[in-house]
Parts: C-alpha cells; sequence; structure tokens
C-alpha cells in the first residue's frame, strides 16, 4: 500500500497537480472565448468538455515537458527532483500516462462538432511540440502562448461552428499575455538556462525584459479592448480590463528589481489578472 502511495504521488508531481496555476492559466483564455462566444450562456456540455479537456491536457503537457527535459532537469535546482529526474517514474509509465492524459480529452471531443475536433489535432500537436521549441527559438513563450490559447478557437468553434475575427485577436492576446507571465517566470531560471544551453525570452530580452514584459501586458489588454469594442461589450467589461491593468502595474512593482522570488509571485498572481477578465466577461452579459 506505502508503494502505492508513492507512485500515485509521483504521477500526481508528473502531471503538476500540486501545482494547479498551470491549470488556471491555460482555463481563463477558454472560459473568455465560452462566454463570449455564447453571448454569456455556455452549454453544460461545452463546459464540462472544455474544462475537464483543460485539466486533463495540461497534465498531459507536463508529463511531455518532463520527457523532453528529463537529460536537462537534473542540473537546474527547481527541477532536478522531478519524478522522472529522480527515478520514481519510469520513462515508459510516463509515455503511458501521457497517452492516457491525451486521449481521454480527444474523447471528449467527440461529442463536439467535426470543425472542432478538427481543430483538436493542432492542439495536440502545439502541445506536444512545445517542449523542443527550447532548443532553437528565441522566443518559446510565444509558441507557449499559441498552445495555451487554442482552447480559443475551438471554443468558438463549438459554440459557433466558425471561428470568427475576434477568436483570432483573442487567441494574439494570449500570446502577448503568455510572453508577459512567462517571461517574469523565466527570469527565474535565466541563470539555469544560460548554464544549459537553452533558449527563452528572458535571455532573448536580456535587460529589456522587464520593458518587454509591460509591452505585453499593454498589447494584450488593447486587444482585448479592441474585441470588446467589435462585440460592442459594455462597462462591466471595460472594468475588467482596467482592474486587470492595475494588477499588471503591480506585477512591475515585484519585477522591476528583477528578485527572483518576486518575479514568480508575479508569475502566480497572473492567475488574478485571467480571473478579473473572466468575472467582467460574465458580469457584462449579466447585465445586459
Amino acid at each position: 500500500m506505502c508503494i502505492n502511495k508513492q507512485r500515485l504521488s509521483a504521477y500526481a508531481r508528473l502531471m503538476r497537480i500540486d501545482k494547479p496555476i498551470g491549470i488556471l492559466l491555460l482555463l481563463w483564455p477558454t472560459l473568455w472565448a465560452l462566454w463570449i462566444a455564447s453571448a454569456g450562456h455556455p452549454s453544460y456540455l461545452n463546459l464540462f468538455v472544455f474544462i475537464a479537456g483543460t485539466v486533463l491536457m495540461r497534465s498531459a503537457g507536463c508529463i511531455m515537458n518532463d520527457l523532453a527535459d528529463r537529460n536537462f532537469d537534473g542540473h537546474v535546482t527547481r527541477t532536478e527532483k522531478r519524478p522522472l529526474v529522480a527515478g520514481e517514474v519510469t520513462v515508459k509509465q510516463a509515455l503511458a500516462l501521457a497517452a492516457i492524459m491525451s486521449l481521454v480529452p480527444f474523447g471528449l471531443v467527440l461529442f463536439l462538432n467535426s470543425l472542432t475536433i478538427l481543430l483538436s489535432v493542432p492542439a495536440l500537436l502545439l502541445a506536444a511540440s512545445y517542449p523542443y521549441t527550447k532548443r532553437f527559438f528565441a522566443l518559446p513563450q510565444a509558441y507557449l502562448g499559441i498552445a495555451f490559447g487554442f482552447g480559443i478557437p475551438m471554443a468558438f468553434a463549438a459554440v459557433q461552428n466558425e471561428v470568427p475575427l475576434v477568436a483570432w485577436l483573442m487567441l494574439l492576446g494570449n500570446v502577448a499575455w503568455s510572453l508577459a507571465y512567462d517571461t517574469e517566470y523565466a527570469m527565474v531560471d535565466r541563470p539555469d538556462d544560460l548554464k544549459i544551453g537553452i533558449y527563452s525570452s528572458a535571455i532573448t530580452f536580456g535587460r529589456l525584459e522587464v520593458v518587454a514584459i509591460m509591452t505585453f501586458y499593454g498589447v494584450m489588454l488593447a486587444l482585448l479592448a479592441y474585441v470588446g469594442s467589435l462585440l460592442n461589450l459594455g462597462m462591466p467589461y471595460s472594468i475588467g480590463l482596467i482592474v486587470a491593468l492595475g494588477i499588471a502595474i503591480y506585477h512591475f512593482s515585484l519585477i522591476r528589481n528583477r528578485q527572483p522570488a518576486n518575479c514568480f509571485k508575479a508569475f502566480l498572481h497572473n492567475n488574478w489578472l485571467g480571473a478579473v477578465v473572466f468575472i467582467g466577461i460574465v458580469a457584462n452579459y449579466l447585465i445586459d
């Protein structure tokens, strides 16, 4: 029984169940899209499929990331005790778990329309290929933004059976947001990333990384504001964006001195930025 508990604990840590921030950063943009696409009335089926799919695909993505990075993680203080590196989980076990975590959400998507099913294929490919972009791409965080935001076009497809312009604008906004928050995260890992020779936005931007982060926050909020103007969203939505701007400014106060602990705190705090945008969207349709 003790061995089983240890193995379950290792699997949970491999899937990052103990660190839900990744689920939330995936979930908020998907919920934004579901609410906007359905004018505030998403179906229970869509909510279940997308929430469950987000949790499962994030778990699959974490496993794929650890499989790809297993030869690097042992050289990084933050990751040296991950289950694959520590030998708590074998490569075969991790592959099997990743397959299960990918197949179950695909099975859920089969309850939706054909366009959503079609879009699930690039969504899976993006999640699986992201870890390898750190080997050659100067801004892997941009690729992450596409992978993390692909629930947006899928949500519109599920509700409207098409992917309109606003969905792609929201996806671009999510790319900008990902570049902001994951650069904050990359600032923590920069010394180790330089040592092992992988790329990150924090390395690419160098001493301009704080300026870049604030610029990306601005781009994200500008794109979401443009979406609001195209859809004639009201004051609650605008208030949500204004509060999100205040949160972004707070993040500047945390990261401007480049202290790793504060940079990580800013990264985690992005959950609240995503949440207030969602609250603004929900309030807009409740009051409208």
